[in-house]
């Protein structure tokens, strides 16, 4: 069965005071809109929205919303606002679908296995996109996507073209868009540019003139860090 949201109509003004009142009152202000119908200012639970969220499916959950006087609507939350201190939801957007009509939806990318690269060869896993973005009917919104890693050497790439397609979900991400890859991290001491100059400075160092006072002390190394190369940036949550 699916989560049945039950949504109250909020009335009133729609500002900022009357939204504290509404999360006062242990609730989450929210906006219900789609499929042609005129959107509706509505409060919910947030325990249940949060529950949603972090189900298997998350943001893709398909559920129904019943709000007083009006049909009862499948709908996903389709955006959501935490406050930054106390990670706690106070807002919520949620849209109303038809189950035959396409959605474009972001789905999370899980990477299975431990691959040879770093296994054996001292590398890094690094995954550059953990989500990508789909088209596909709202009973075909995967949970997540897997893709086996375990084969994948050092400087190896998963891309998009090498997730699992069907004909049934269309992949919006470019094909050629770089979802993991095995990269090999290593410090690298290079001389920073001042340092010949100072060292030319000091009695004794090749290049200095005889007798010529030590101006500065030679600066540190400069450690430079080489890592990944380039990510792809996903599209929009």
């Amino acid at each position: 069965m699916p989560e049945v949201v039950v949504a109250k109509p909020r009335e009133g003004k729609f500002n900022k005071n009357a939204a504290r009142r509404v999360r006062a009152a242990g609730k989450i202000p929210a906006v219900l809109y789609g499929s042609g119908r005129d959107a509706v200012a509505v409060e919910v639970d947030p325990k249940q929205i949060s529950r949603i969220l972090y189900s298997e499916s998350g943001h893709n959950t398909i559920f129904d919303v019943e709000v007083a006087g009006q049909p009862t609507a499948k709908a996903m939350i389709v955006d959501w606002q935490r406050e930054p201190i106390k990670d706690q939801l106070i807002h919520i957007d949620l849209k109303r679908i038809a189950l035959d009509k396409v959605l474009r939806v972001r789905v999370r990318v899980k990477l299975l296995g431990t691959p040879v690269g770093v296994k054996t060869e001292g590398g890094v896993l690094d995954q550059v996109l953990r989500e990508v973005e789909v088209e596909c009917l709202p009973a075909d919104i995967p949970g997540h996507i897997d893709v086996d890693v375990s084969e994948l050497g050092m400087h190896q790439v998963v891309r998009v073209s090498g997730l699992p397609h069907s004909e049934k979900i269309k992949y919006l991400t470019p094909e050629d868009a770089t979802v993991a890859h095995v990269v090999h991290i290593r410090e690298e001491v290079v001389a920073a540019p001042e340092t010949a100059e100072a060292a030319a400075a000091v009695p004794g160092a090749p290049g200095a003139a005889p007798g010529e006072a030590a101006a500065a002390a030679p600066t540190e190394p400069e450690v430079m860090k080489k890592g990944k190369a380039d990510a792809e940036a996903p599209a929009k949550k």
